[in-house]
């Protein structure tokens, strides 16, 4: 069900990103400018549907083979989770390096030329706090700046016009460091819905494993 819903979203987002940004724009602003919500949804949707049919069909056939197949794609899960949860705590400096190698590209080219781009980092930087990736350098030979002559207004805290040497002034943060603070400040609730997950991926582990154990014993 979960993935049927995140499959059914991500549709919507990639038939009509428009109507999704209005409804949750300000909620989930924070991580829309990192990826793809869209194609992300439906990878994460599939993925989940896959899953849930193998555990399904695989307990309803009494199938050592596809409760086998449950498990392993689980543990799987689980393992790349933890060793992602700690890269993200020892090698934060490395994913900046990533994101700005990343992001930063697509700053300086789709910015004020997509509008569904520019729409994700507007009310990213204004529900953040925040201006570009790392700072308003990063719209340095952008197509925004060479169209306009200006920097985005949150750059100077929404006076306008932005220019080098009020942006350099008002020194707004970059959005990748406010998002870092708003997560270290949330920490609780974050390791709280991790340690859900976590806790729900082990107990459908236990019971896959105990369903398997019990076939043998038939």
């Amino acid at each position: 069900l979960s993935g049927g819903t995140l499959l059914g979203v991500g549709i919507w987002v990639r038939v009509d990103g428009e109507s999704f940004l209005n409804i949750f724009g300000a909620l989930s602003s924070s991580v829309l400018q990192v990826v793809n919500v869209g194609y992300l949804f439906i990878v994460i949707g599939a993925i989940l549907l896959v899953i849930g049919f193998l555990g399904c069909y695989g307990a309803q056939k009494e199938s050592k083979c596809l409760l086998m197949m449950f498990f392993s794609v689980v543990l799987i899960i689980f393992i790349a989770e933890v060793a992602a949860a700690v890269l993200a705590l020892v090698f934060t400096g490395l994913a900046e390096t990533l994101l700005t190698g990343l992001v930063t590209p697509l700053l300086k080219e789709k910015y004020g030329l997509d509008p569904t781009f520019t729409k994700i980092w507007n009310l990213t930087m204004t529900e953040v706090h925040c201006c570009g990736l790392n700072n308003y350098t990063d719209f340095n030979n952008s197509y925004f700046y060479a169209d306009r002559d200006s920097y985005p207004v949150q750059c100077c805290d929404m006076k306008d016009p932005c220019n080098s040497t009020l942006a350099a002034e008002t020194d707004v943060e970059g959005c990748f460091k406010q998002i870092l603070k708003e997560i270290r400040t949330n920490a609780g609730v974050a390791g709280g819905v991790a340690a859900g997950i976590a806790a729900l991926e082990i107990a459908a582990m236990a019971v896959s494993m105990y369903l398997y154990c019990r076939l043998d014993e038939k």
